[in-house]
């Protein structure tokens, strides 16, 4: 995994929208379209209001969700709700959001599956402090699931149940770039270095992986 190290949590917000936006023209210049999945979060709802005006192929572009919790519209607790704040109305089309108002669950998250491409052209994780990654979360089935892209937690965590892309769809992305970012991620951040496959995080597998970091989550005086 490429490392690179930023001082503060603006700094890696703005270097994940930069990444983002290289990998939409290099998406364009080579595929015509480009297709990113992103994670929730303070940091990464900052990095999306920075990609607003970075010169992505917008006409060409889809934004999914790597996970969603299973609330009700413009809940607090929903990452669409962020995301729709964070981007301008004229971008707001870009958006894929998960179905999780559906009555059929199971069906929804097959029906999101479909309009997935094979490979996203990268993903952006974020990394909890008990080193879940996505809402592929501690001891919950979820974990296995190895025959679908994307599948919802068998219970609730944090006080919801959650859909979410699942390990093969990570694996088969472009790219993944993680954003972590707080002294409270220090240690699971330390596992994740360490390949530490006993949290949900040290089980993903890509071979062009970036971690985005800043001084307090690695730890380093700033």
């Amino acid at each position: 995994m490429k490392v690179e190290t930023l001082p503060d949590e603006d700094a890696a917000a703005a270097r994940g929208a930069e990444l983002i936006a290289e990998a939409g023209a290099d998406a364009a210049a080579e595929r015509g379209s480009f297709s990113t999945a992103v994670s929730g979060g303070r940091t990464p709802w900052q990095m999306i209001a920075m990609l607003a005006d970075r010169p992505l192929p917008w006409e060409s572009t889809e934004i999914f969700q790597v996970d969603e919790r299973i609330a009700a519209p413009g809940s607090p607790e929903r990452n669409l709700t962020h995301l729709v704040a964070m981007l301008p109305i004229e971008r707001q089309g870009v958006l894929r959001p998960m179905p999780v108002t559906s009555r059929d669950l199971e069906a929804a998250a097959r029906e999101y599956e479909g309009q997935l491409p094979e490979r996203l052209d990268i993903v952006h994780l974020g990394l909890g402090p008990d080193g879940h990654t996505a809402s592929l979360v501690p001891g919950d089935p979820v974990l296995e699931v190895r025959d679908r892209r994307v599948a919802l937690t068998d219970r609730p965590y944090q006080g919801h149940r959650r859909m979410t892309l699942t390990y093969p769809a990570l694996a088969a992305a472009r790219r993944i770039f993680w954003l972590v970012t707080g002294a409270d991620k220090r240690d699971a951040l330390r596992r994740l270095l360490e390949g530490d496959r006993s949290i949900p995080a040290g089980r993903v597998e890509n071979d062009d992986m970036t971690l985005l970091a800043d001084r307090a989550a690695l730890g380093e005086e700033a």
